[in-house]
């Protein structure tokens, strides 16, 4: 079995380097230096002299056949007896996507069928020097929702869904087609097919997807190849026929009117199809366990691309896919279209993460950063309240020994201690800013300066608090001092601030501070109530307070 394969691979090869071998492409006689006017160029005494030899007018009618996979253009021109014979067969430059009918803008598919092409479709000044538009989509086209634009036979040797020729090449072309409008042809016939219908390429390509299609477009080669005159082409039920008698009419989405095949057709398309099917049988065989791989643009681009060395960037030749593609076996065939398909997929992957990327931070435009810890930050709050908790003159005028003074909301790590000297007090506004501006610092120096100092200790050493004119007036020998209770994490004693020549609030403070040495748990009771009433801010606050000095010692400390 494995031999037969061999074989038979050996003999298709044969055969298609027989296919390649066609008839040598024509050589154009087109100097572009000495083209004065590319809409009014005149054929080369050549080729005038080769159209007179085969009995042809120069503006007798023509018809243009493209085969991609040969990557070839054939020129027919009618003779004298209104029959079409090969003028010219050009290279076809470069043509992009693969095998098959283009379907859809941007598919960079080349298109296949009939087309008619008028006048009013030649472009003279197409950016690729000159260009003729296929007409794609066609009635058979659009019934098929197949859709597209700008689908061209142009120059330049640069595809993107187009035929492309090179300029000596559409030079020739454009020329041969501007002689058969004037000798009166209203449209020329475009057959753009995916190689030569014959029965053994017909086999090489009957596990493609697009088998039904060129099934469709077959008889339409056929029967140029029996009469040699370009095929009527009419559709229906959305399909091509070819050469069809009807008393009805055809619409290209309706349904087929009562239609008929000349009797002279049908004998010769019987004795053609006979010979076929006879052909299609051994091809077949030869072929069995074997199937074709279609190359891609890029692989076909490759076999050529020493053909670009010193061109144009725009120069890109494309090659044809039968140098490019080979036949394999099924099962390789099957591996290698799995490989394909991963690797299809894994780029889509990439290409949507990248997009989806792009579209997050704007085209690079706005890219996310980590946001700040939401967290408050308690020592800094606590630093600015107590910047804003100053009163106006009538509120120090008739506060009650600063009692009233504004609660600010206390941190939410440990209390501040704010004991302060006697020496510090003169000083309060500027230390005030500087905890403004330096928060964190000023917390802890706070905090060193409580765990330095005893609680006994800065309890006697409270500088007297200032108290209101109305308070400082009617003291009673300091009675009414404010008794401060320790804070709840670490205990701080924020006694009432007396002036120093007032004896008894020292006298007071020392028992105090004893018996807050003595009884440990009750001062601790003491200070959870008192941090409930009057925040350690508030004291804060209270403390900050310039001293003032009672109205009636106007002379003297």
């Amino acid at each position: 079995m494995r031999l037969t394969h061999l074989v038979a691979t050996a003999a298709i090869a044969a055969l298609l380097s027989s296919c390649t071998a066609n008839e040598a492409m024509d050589t154009v006689d087109v100097d572009l230096k000495k083209v004065s006017s590319k809409v009014n160029y005149q054929l080369s005494g050549k080729i005038v002299q080769k159209m007179q030899a085969m009995s042809m007018a120069t503006t007798s009618p023509i018809m243009l056949r493209i085969f991609k996979e040969e990557g070839v253009l054939e020129v027919w021109k009618a003779n004298a007896s209104n029959r079409f014979e090969m003028l010219r067969q050009y290279k076809i430059c470069a043509w992009s996507g693969k095998l098959g009918p283009k379907v859809k803008e941007g598919d960079r598919q080349a298109p296949e069928g009939f087309y008619p092409i008028s006048p009013g479709q030649m472009n003279p000044n197409s950016s690729y020097y000159l260009a003729i538009n296929t007409g794609f989509p066609n009635r058979f086209d659009q019934a098929n929702g197949r859709f597209g634009t700008n689908l061209m036979i142009h120059g330049a040797c640069s595809s993107s869904g187009c035929y492309s020729m090179t300029d000596e090449q559409m030079q020739e072309i454009f020329a041969l087609s501007r002689d058969a409008y004037k000798g009166g042809q209203q449209a020329i016939q475009l057959q753009a097919l995916p190689f030569r219908m014959t029965a053994e390429n017909m086999a090489r390509h009957r596990n493609s997807p697009n088998i039904d299609f060129w099934n469709m477009l077959k008889p339409g080669y056929d029967q140029f190849e029996i009469t040699k005159r370009p095929p009527e082409v009419n559709i229906c039920e959305k399909k091509y026929v070819f050469n069809q008698q009807t008393d009805g009419t055809f619409s290209p989405t309706g349904q087929c009117p009562a239609m008929s095949t000349p009797a002279v057709m049908q004998g010769a398309l019987a004795s053609y199809n006979k010979k076929y099917n006879e052909d299609y049988a051994k091809a077949t065989k030869k072929l069995d366990g074997l199937v074709w791989y279609e190359p891609t643009e890029a692989e076909r681009k490759a076999i050529v691309a020493k053909q670009r060395v010193g061109k144009e960037l725009a120069y890109a030749p494309t090659g044809t896919s039968l140098d490019a593609g080979k036949l394999m076996k099924v099962a390789d065939l099957e591996k290698q279209e799995a490989r394909r398909a991963e690797l299809e997929e894994a780029k889509k992957a990439i290409e949507i993460q990248k997009a989806e990327l792009e579209k997050s931070t704007r085209n690079g435009a706005q890219v996310p950063v980590p946001v700040e810890n939401p967290l408050p930050r308690p020592v800094e709050t606590v630093s600015v309240e107590q910047a804003t908790a100053r009163k106006g003159f009538w509120g120090g005028l008739f506060s009650k020994g600063g009692a009233d003074a504004q609660q600010l909301e206390p941190a939410a790590v440990a209390p501040v201690d704010t004991v302060q000297q006697p020496a510090a007090v003169a000083t309060a506004p500027a230390t005030v800013a500087e905890t403004i501006q330096k928060p964190v610092e000023a917390a802890r120096q706070v905090a060193a300066a409580t765990e330095a100092a005893p609680v006994a200790q800065q309890v006697a050493n409270q500088t007297p608090a200032r108290k209101g004119f109305w308070g400082s007036l009617f003291a009673k020998g300091g009675d009414d001092a404010r008794k401060y209770q320790p804070a709840a994490v670490t205990p701080t004693d924020t006694a009432v601030q007396q002036p120093a020549d007032q004896k008894p609030v020292a006298d007071t403070a020392k028992p105090a501070a004893t018996e807050t040495a003595k009884k440990p748990t009750e001062a601790a009771a003491q200070a959870a109530a008192t941090t409930e009433a009057a925040p350690v801010a508030e004291q804060v606050v209270a403390e900050q307070q310039p001293k003032k000095r009672p109205f009636w010692k106007i002379w003297g400390n």
